[in-house]
């Protein structure tokens, strides 16, 4: 057998291994895994940099459907073709699904537990923390400059006291950028695509960094 295709195979056995492990062990939906799924893929894999990562949370974030099962079939595709990004899919889904299902059987029997009750709150606040860390990332990899930071102010002004639909602002994003990059350039200003190189970061790690 041709030893490109076992590696290959391989190859996306790991993806499945790895992608099987962060769906159940991680609360909170898209972006509470999306500080896992980068200890997996970047820090413990070093399949990809932090500067793609960050590329793919922002595309995974502007697509249609769940942040998680984006990320995950970006990354799938990116490390493996189309196989890849099926057994990354497959792999976040299958547990929570499965997870889901039991839970929904279950429910009607403990919905009124109030031990039930007291650890989901505990869940609801630890997700926000999660959800605040990869907030974080993306804050240090997105900003740049004064032009980064007065568009993300803006959309969450808009978001918090407007209607509007977030659908309007994902795209209003890239074609702000457009624009700034265009007028950067036409006035003769330096622009600046991606994070500086400086002091290096300390790594946030999480539990199942360990396992």
């Amino acid at each position: 057998m041709d030893a490109a295709f076992i590696q290959r195979m391989k190859r996306i056995g790991q993806i499945f291994t790895v992608f099987l492990k962060i769906g159940p062990s991680t609360f909170g939906g898209g972006y509470a895994m999306i500080a896992t799924i980068e200890q997996e893929i970047v820090h413990r894999k070093a399949w990809m940099s932090k500067e793609e990562m960050g590329d793919m949370v922002s595309i995974s974030g502007s697509a249609p459907g769940g942040v998680a099962v984006n990320s995950a079939a970006f990354i799938g595709y990116r490390l493996g073709g189309w196989l890849g990004a099926i057994a990354a899919v497959i792999a976040i889904t299958l547990p929570t699904f499965l997870i889901v299902f039991l839970l929904s059987a279950l429910s009607a029997m403990f919905k009124d537990n109030m031990k039930v009750a007291a650890a989901l709150k505990g869940i609801h606040a630890a997700v926000v923390a999660l959800i605040m860390v990869t907030a974080v990332k993306m804050w240090k990899s997105s900003v740049l400059d004064t032009a980064t930071l007065v568009i993300t102010i803006l959309t969450v002004t808009l978001l918090l006291l407007t209607d509007i639909h977030s659908l309007y602002l994902i795209l209003g994003g890239p074609l702000a950028g457009l624009l700034i990059v265009y007028m950067k350039k036409k006035c003769g200003w330096t622009v600046q695509t991606e994070k500086g190189q400086g002091e290096p970061e300390r790594e946030l790690h999480f539990p199942e960094y360990y396992i």
